[in-house]
């Protein structure tokens, strides 16, 4: 059987290839093919945004009625395949990726006309805050309190590992404002605004050096109560739906795929510089076919997925399944990566990657280009940076119990 793309298919693949040589310039690209994080740096991630903005490409699963491009689930995986051979930074995913749908599944008139259209421009830059110290993968023990007071709630809480809290303009919250006797009742999905009085952001910087992550404190910050999405104290049916979305609303095979063939060609060019000996290429591209046999799995999957969203479905539990096999992936291949690059990973060369955040105490830029090849430059850092993909999102161990539960019956 020969598989192949229809005319139309062809014909928005060439499109969309002609609008990336136009509009993705050469520091975007960069930026794209160095990062060692999920996110890319806020000031180029903006920038590729206002772009896309322009060309009404920013949103390719929204409906069009809401500023989308309700894309057929191959116009989809198309995109996210050329983007990620042209090297294109990501959006933000925390907007557009997360709150978007969930305002468009959940929110009301007056809210999907409120904050969906700037939210697309990047006027308004969205985080996330559902971790507490104390609640992370146990997300139903939150304590961050929202108490109603006339037209408004007062909240009163701490969230932390909220990535670019400190660039953001909203925040959508999970917040307690009832105890019930079942923890997952009580809880209310919460849109707050960053410059209200109260909100304090502090940030922390991860063992790899980068400030991407914060802490977020409020005290006593006032919230009018249209600010919640669906119904008061029935917030955790919303997350839920949101956290779909997080871990199995878009594709990683493309990704995996560009990221596998950049490891080939490192590997190519050790043996042909004599680091490698025929038996150890032969060990190492067994290892690199290996990925890829996985690699191509997860796509029939993502795949699947993607034909259910289309159909209006939410992603489903194959979403714990795609998010958990597609991050340990991910860290199995910044393993294949740094041992394919020998000695050149050991070098410490924030300046040339683009982690997510600035490296506070990094040396400064040199004059020279880093040390090694330039597919070495990255692969340290890609490597420790990915070593919380296995707990961002809900941990794989939480994962697998859903899976457990929802698709096995345990």
């Amino acid at each position: 059987m020969r598989i192949a793309w229809s005319d139309d298919d062809a014909r928005f693949r060439d499109e969309v290839r002609a609008f990336l040589d136009a509009e993705l310039t050469d520091d975007l690209r960069r930026v794209g093919k160095s990062l060692t994080s999920v996110y890319a740096d806020f000031a180029p991630s903006m920038a590729w945004q206002t772009i896309l903005h322009r060309k009404g490409w920013v949103a390719p699963a929204w409906p069009v009625r809401f500023g989308g491009c309700d894309w057929s689930v191959t116009r989809r995986y198309i995109w996210a395949t050329e983007t990620a051979l042209a090297g294109a930074p990501p959006v933000s995913p925390m907007g557009v990726g997360m709150c978007g749908p969930v305002l468009i599944g959940h929110g009301t008139p007056e809210q999907q006309a409120r904050f969906l259209p700037p939210m697309l421009s990047g006027e308004e830059f969205w985080c996330q805050g559902y971790s507490e110290p104390g609640s992370g993968s146990d997300l139903a023990s939150l304590r961050m309190s929202a108490v109603a007071d006339g037209d408004d709630f007062v909240c009163n809480g701490h969230k932390i590992w909220t990535t670019h809290a400190n660039y953001a303009h909203w925040i959508f919250c999970l917040v307690r404002t009832s105890d019930e006797a079942i923890r997952q009742r009580g809880i209310t999905f919460l849109l707050i605004d960053m410059r209200t009085p109260g909100v304090e952001v502090r940030p922390i910087v991860s063992l790899s050096g980068e400030h991407i992550q914060n802490e977020v404190f409020f005290t006593d910050v006032r919230v009018p109560r249209a600010n919640a999405v669906g119904k008061v104290g029935e917030g955790w049916t919303v997350a839920k739906y949101l956290m779909e979305f997080e871990r199995g609303g878009g594709v990683s095979a493309p990704g995996l795929k560009v990221r596998l063939d950049k490891i080939r060609a490192t590997a190519a060019a050790e043996r042909a510089g004599g680091a490698l000996d025929e038996a150890d290429h032969r060990r190492f591209a067994a290892r690199l076919a290996d990925a890829a046999i996985q690699v191509e799995a997860l796509e029939a999957v993502e795949l699947r997925t993607m034909s259910r969203l289309s159909g209006g479905d939410a992603p489903g539990p194959e979403s714990s399944m795609m998010k958990t096999v597609s991050t340990e992936l991910s860290q199995h291949l910044t393993e294949l990566a740094v041992e394919a690059a020998a000695l050149y990973a050991a070098p410490w060369q924030p300046h040339a990657a683009h982690p997510g955040g600035p490296v506070p105490g990094a040396p400064p830029r040199p004059n020279t280009e880093p040390a090694g090849p330039a597919s070495s430059w990255t692969v340290t850092s890609k490597y420790f940076n990915d070593r919380a993909g296995s707990i961002y999102a809900g941990t794989n161990e939480i994962q697998r119990n859903i899976m457990a539960k929802a698709v096995l019956g345990l």
